[in-house]
């Protein structure tokens, strides 16, 4: 089995960070978006992988190249954003008539990786939602298979999101459904969605059951990442490197500090995480995602993401700034 997880977003609502950073690899709870989706898969014992990249592809190809050597990985680009549907039609010759399990680059679902996997025939997760109509949602019958799939629909018939969770055992037909809507223009909101290639398929026979997912951490806009982060470290608890230099500090978990970092005279935390060599001096930071070689002084941050190589000096002020930044406060 082959994982395809698709990475060529240009991250607009994650904007001014994605300016210089792919979204995948923005930082959340100590990692990044990217390493914790191969490290779910890599548990799960997947070995094979297609990243399709577009936007700072170069980036995602280094970093994946540097942090998993061992994997086997194939690099797709997608030149022009047609859609997730045009993104994974573009790796049917790597693909073949191989199972697959596509996975979004932009959200973390909190899962039995071996357990989904392992049910019989096609599966996409899913997970209940108070408003369904921002989503592609999933109909389920009786008997529990789905019986239709709808991207983003006005008066939606059920309450169960799709959360970018695919495995797909007919994957010739999956390519059949994905040619037919290229090759007839038939476009979703100017793209080709892959949830329109999942309701062809349905139609042409293809069978679906639903996989229920414990929870769905929505990466792509700054709230709701910030969200995530403060989930995903009080769930599994922050890491502070041993390689430090702290001086009158208190530290308020759950935190997560990557090695290197200098950090005097401040309080941190909760629910902070913290890029590797970031100086911090006079100030308070809770509830924010701060970058690699940031230098913060006589600041007090909340809610806040900061990028990497960013200096800020001054006061109290909720911030969204990216990377190769300066801001004098003062």
């Amino acid at each position: 089995m082959k994982a395809i997880i698709p990475v060529a977003g240009a991250g607009t609502k994650l904007r001014p960070h994605t300016y210089t950073q792919p979204k995948a690899l923005i930082p959340l709870a100590g990692k990044t978006i990217l390493s914790i989706i191969i490290d779910q898969l890599l548990d799960a014992g997947i070995q094979e992988y297609v990243l399709i990249t577009g936007y700072l592809g170069d980036k995602i190809q280094d970093y994946v190249k540097k942090q998993y050597p061992q994997i086997k990985v194939h690099f797709i680009t997608q030149n022009e954003r047609k859609g997730l549907g045009h993104a994974i039609y573009l790796t049917r010759e790597v693909v073949g008539n191989d199972d697959l399990f596509i996975v979004l680059g932009d959200t973390i679902c909190e899962y039995d990786v071996k357990d989904f996997l392992s049910q019989s025939g096609s599966v996409l997760g899913v997970k209940k939602v108070d408003d369904p109509r921002n989503f592609g949602v999933a109909e389920i019958d009786e008997q529990g298979m789905i019986t239709r799939v709808v991207e983003k629909p006005h008066i939606p018939k059920s309450n169960m999101a799709l959360v970018g969770l695919y495995k797909i055992s007919d994957t010739e037909n999956l390519f059949n459904c994905l040619s037919n809507l290229i090759l007839k223009d038939d476009l979703s909101q100017d793209e080709t969605n892959l949830t329109d290639a999942l309701e062809c398929m349905i139609k042409a026979g293809s069978k679906f059951s639903p996989y229920k997912v414990l929870n769905w951490f929505d990466c792509g806009k700054k709230d709701t990442l910030l969200e995530s982060n403060a989930t995903l470290l009080k769930k599994f608890g922050g890491v502070v490197a041993e390689e430090h230099n702290f001086e009158n500090i208190i530290i308020i978990p759950p935190v997560s500090i990557a090695p290197g970092c200098e950090i005097r005279n401040s309080i941190i935390g909760p629910n902070v995480a913290i890029g590797e060599k970031t100086y911090i001096n006079y100030s308070i930071v809770k509830d924010s995602i701060i970058g690699s070689f940031t230098k913060l002084f006589d600041v007090v941050l909340h809610d806040s993401i900061i990028g990497s190589d960013t200096e800020i000096k001054g006061e109290t002020r909720t911030l969204n700034i990216g990377d190769n930044t300066e801001i004098d406060l003062g």
